[in-house]
């Protein structure tokens, strides 16, 4: 295809309307009139050979071919806007970009308040938007990485993308304070008898202990999925079951939220955590930026710059 013989304002109308799902809400958005929103639409159809949006009722719905298009219009309109935003150095204190990471709630705990104040102090204009990731989000996490600037995850789900280890926590179990295995201690019978309350659980995702856990035969009894860290504690609090949690998140908890944490019956092994991203950032000088910003705040949240940690920063050792 000759992409000189296209249009790219298309691409803006393509991704408003399958944003909008509406000519009357895509046009209000673009600042265009619905008739020539409307013409734009007519020439998308031609070219794809597809309705895109078929009226059902008084709403419209994406057709098959639109639910894919949806998706890769936005990485493909972020792409450009990446282009011709692109600077030869980065200026925080004028910028007024928006930052996007990926995280679970336990970094949020842990590293957003950190990483929102520096952010505050250097680049005031800028916007930080924290989206939380889930198991369908890792699984194809490159894509995703192509419109959001960080994923923040434990190694071992990922490969082919550019990591920096932050910092290095350690996981326990936690049970309720009632329970009369707090007392006693925890035996690895009790974690294939006790029901569990997973996190990230799936077959093609979970925590490093809970895989470390099944590599030793060890296979939960997993009464309850949830992919939030932070919703654990009451589904354990006044019950007889267990969970994996971190331990700085723990620390973070009220004290008296009817929970203990346990030592492992088993090595579950360190939990590093890790931010990731798509290697065509790794010299874009707002990226690089924002990566050494993340480091600060992990070396401030965590208690200085001295982390047991060996930090590995992919992109570096790629060249």
């Amino acid at each position: 295809m000759n992409l000189a013989s296209l249009d790219l304002n298309l691409l803006v109308s393509l991704d408003a309307l399958l944003q909008q799902r509406s000519v009357t809400r895509a046009a209000a958005q673009m600042g265009l009139s619905q008739p020539a929103l409307s013409a734009s639409l007519a020439r998308l159809r031609r070219h794809f050979d597809d309705e895109l949006l078929t009226r059902v009722g008084n709403d419209y719905r994406l057709t098959p071919l639109a639910v894919q298009l949806r998706e890769l219009a936005r990485i493909a309109l972020s792409g450009v806007e990446r282009v011709f935003t692109a600077q030869p150095e980065f200026d925080p204190a004028s910028s007024t970009r928006e930052f996007s990471l990926l995280v679970s709630d336990y970094v949020v705990a842990v590293l957003g308040d950190t990483v929102a104040e520096l952010l505050a102090e250097e680049a005031p204009n800028t916007r930080l938007r924290l989206s939380t990731h889930s198991p369908a989000v890792v699984d194809r996490a490159e894509q995703a990485l192509l419109t959001a600037d960080l994923l923040f995850l434990p190694p071992g789900f990922l490969t082919d993308l550019s990591r920096r280890d932050l910092y290095r926590d350690e996981w326990v179990c936690v049970v309720a304070a009632d329970n009369p295995v707090a007392d006693v201690g925890l035996t690895v019978q009790d974690l294939e008898t006790l029901p569990w309350v997973a996190t990230y659980h799936g077959p093609t995702a979970s925590t490093p202990a809970a895989r470390q856990m099944r590599m030793l035969g060890i296979e939960p009894h997993v009464q309850i999925v949830v992919e939030s860290f932070l919703t654990v504690p009451a589904l354990i609090a006044g019950s007889n079951r267990i969970a994996l949690l971190q331990r700085r998140l723990v620390d973070l908890l009220p004290l008296n939220i009817g929970i203990r944490a346990l030592p492992c019956p088993f090595d579950a092994g360190p939990l590093i955590e890790a931010m990731w991203w798509h290697p065509v950032y790794d010299d874009d000088p707002e990226h690089v930026y924002l990566r050494d910003l993340v480091v600060r705040a992990a070396q401030l949240a965590v208690g200085g710059p001295h982390v047991d940690i060996d930090v590995a920063d992919t992109a570096q050792q790629k060249k």
